[in-house]
């Protein structure tokens, strides 16, 4: 018999008024798995979290957590009998508790020494242990905040926005502990994120939701290479959708010429999805002509806008960057997705496409 899900959650659903904010959403997490919730500000995250930890229970929708039903019947689970850990964007620490002070509160008195140790050790924090709150920084509360949280053997951990308010270096510091921490201690999790680049590097599983709905689930490579749609082709990463002719089950013709397509398209109109790193400049008589509009530093590479001569912008991502100005050949490397030319993408959206770093609240 296989074992339980760590988290089966079915049909959620949460109205505000006339407000929509979770529109039946299916969330999953198998055993050992860290699973990404991702989407833009507003979108339904955060309300979903809250569903699942028992923190807003007028929802609709059924929430089994380790093969345990927690709603339905007269009265839902309660948060503190659901065996959930929390870990917040705002984590308050007990300020008159030391860091092992606050790892152990909650723990038997006869286990609380030991397991101390192991999640202080865990998160690199032994040199800390007799530190108080005020005297450790943003990082090292939030590796404390992990620790009680992991110190208590949850089912399932939650992680809401945990790292948004980190700078970018602490950020990706903190993130590998957390990882590291998650993997050593067999958790499952729930990671809630605005931060595509994030939830792409840590997840094993992203959930890419909009407006309360689902529009995606898969392992990262799969939503980004192969997004089901037009929102989740942007949202994921930038990207130029540009129509093409479909001309046969892996072929079309583009403004760039014949393409090779990564899937058999299904009918009706469609985009090809070209991302910087699908391109290339490549010699005279080859590709088709641009001239180059912009050019961004990265850092590793270069964001390099060029223009069609036929009007389609794209960027291309490149290590020797032309000048601005100067006339280039671009090409397609490899087989594209494509996805349905069939929705307008929202303003707010592309917005957030285009910035992965800028920290938003989500509170709906």
């Amino acid at each position: 018999m296989s074992a339980a899900l760590a988290l089966d959650a079915r049909g959620l659903v949460r109205r505000f008024g006339p407000v929509t904010a979770v529109d039946h959403a299916d969330v999953s997490v198998e055993p050992g798995e860290l699973v990404a919730l991702l989407g833009p500000s507003g979108c339904g995250k955060s309300t979903t979290l809250r569903l699942i930890a028992g923190l807003d229970t007028d929802g609709e929708g059924t929430i089994d957590i380790d093969g345990t039903r927690v709603t339905g019947g007269r009265r839902p689970v309660p948060p503190e009998a659901r065996g959930v850990g929390l870990v917040f964007q705002d984590n308050v620490l007990f300020p008159h508790l030391s860091v092992a002070g606050n790892v152990g509160y909650g723990i038997r008195r006869g286990d609380r020494a030991g397991t101390v140790a192991r999640m202080i050790d865990l998160l690199g924090l032994a040199r800390l242990a007799d530190r108080m709150p005020h005297e450790i920084s943003g990082g090292e509360q939030q590796r404390t905040a992990l620790a009680r949280t992991l110190a208590a053997s949850p089912g399932l951990v939650l992680l809401d926005e945990p790292f948004s308010h980190l700078d970018a270096n602490l950020r990706e510091q903190v993130r590998g502990d957390m990882l590291l921490a998650l993997e050593r201690t067999e958790s499952s999790a729930l990671l809630v994120t605005h931060d595509q680049a994030e939830a792409l590097a840590v997840a094993d599983r992203v959930l890419v939701m909009r407006a309360g709905r689902i529009h995606q689930s898969g392992a990262p490579r799969e939503v980004y290479r192969h997004p089901a749609d037009r929102f989740v082709a942007e949202f994921l990463g930038r990207a130029a959708l540009v129509p093409v002719r479909v001309t046969g089950r892996h072929t079309a013709e583009s403004a760039l010429g014949a393409l090779a397509l990564a899937d058999e398209p299904a009918s009706g109109p469609r985009l090809a999805v070209l991302r910087p790193e699908s391109l290339a400049f490549v010699g005279d008589g080859l590709g088709v002509p641009a001239r180059v509009v912009r050019v961004v530093f990265q850092g590793r590479d270069e964001l390099v806008h060029v223009e069609l001569d036929e009007g389609t912008a794209l960027a291309v991502a490149s290590t020797d960057a032309p000048r601005t100005g100067a006339r280039v050949n671009v090409a397609v490397r490899g087989a594209v997705a494509t996805v349905a030319d069939d929705r307008m993408l929202d303003p707010s959206v592309a917005d957030a496409a285009d910035d992965l770093s800028t920290p938003r609240s989500d509170r709906m």
